[in-house]
């Protein structure tokens, strides 16, 4: 077997990597990522149809694998988002490109800043995506992402500013920011009544038929399971007649793309204020 030298073998790999790293082509990719990471942030079908190939193999951070098909659908069928809904808005940081001819590997960590009735939240995630031109036209045939994770630091800091925003939302009833904050399947379960769901509890608020002394936790501790959040605290309800009610509960919040939501609610009764 004929062997080659050395030195060819080092030029070529050097020619490679220096193919690789000059991306000639970077400008118009990293603007078109930039136009399609706005029209996703607002949900344009047609950017999303330009954007990926048909032959598109994407697996999502959630570990779904889809086709350019079940994207499409997805983004076509969503509803039209409600005044005053969670709103998320994608920005690309960290872009590193690698051209090879007319294929190019487009590296960056998605920024996901979610706007959920004045409360912020950010989640980081690692994306990548193959290029390829085509009749002069670069589309991604296949995309990867992955969610960075958050230090518990960082999640206790960001859960800390649900809970509280969720405990003003319980004193001065807003529905935006309620809807906002409580996941669709929200349970509390209760020891003197029946479970309330999202739509009964945020009826009760806004009616004023459930109120609550005041809007802070004397103390509430928070632990950090991953993606899951568990909050134990103390509530006050107001009863018609006497003292409040004391409420020992567990809150349990669930970090999504667009923030952490509270999922369940889970309370018992005490005679008196916690000291």
């Amino acid at each position: 077997m004929n062997k080659l030298p050395l030195i060819v073998i080092v030029m070529l790999i050097a020619a490679g990597s220096v193919f690789a790293q000059t991306a000639p082509d970077a400008a118009e990719l990293t603007r078109l990522l930039n136009e399609f990471l706005a029209g996703a942030s607002r949900g344009d079908a047609a950017i999303h149809d330009r954007f990926w190939a048909d032959d598109l193999i994407y697996t999502r951070s959630a570990g779904r694998r889809v086709t350019k098909a079940d994207v499409l659908r997805d983004v076509r069928n969503a509803p039209p988002p409600k005044p005053g809904a969670p709103a998320t808005i994608y920005t690309a940081e960290d872009i590193r490109i690698q051209q090879y001819g007319d294929t190019a590997i487009v590296a960056f960590r998605l920024v996901a800043t979610t706007d959920s009735g004045g409360t912020k939240s950010v989640a980081n995630l690692l994306n990548s995506g193959a290029f390829v031109k085509r009749n002069g036209k670069w589309q991604v045939v296949n995309w990867q992402s992955t969610r960075m994770p958050r230090t518990e630091d960082e999640s206790i800091s960001e859960v800390a500013v649900v809970v509280h925003a969720l405990n003003q939302s319980f004193l001065t009833p807003d529905q935006t920011k309620l809807n906002s904050l409580i996941d669709p399947n929200f349970v509390w379960s209760r020891d003197d009544n029946e479970p309330l769901g999202r739509t009964l509890l945020i009826d009760d608020l806004t009616a004023g038929k459930l109120k609550f002394a005041r809007p802070e936790t004397a103390k509430i501790i928070v632990s950090i399971y991953g993606e899951t959040a568990v909050v134990r605290g103390w509530l006050l309800k107001e009863r018609t007649a006497g003292k409040p009610q004391a409420l020992l509960y567990m809150l349990t919040l669930v970090n999504q793309v667009d923030g952490w939501k509270a999922v369940a609610l889970h309370s018992s009764s005490r005679d008196s204020d916690p000291k």
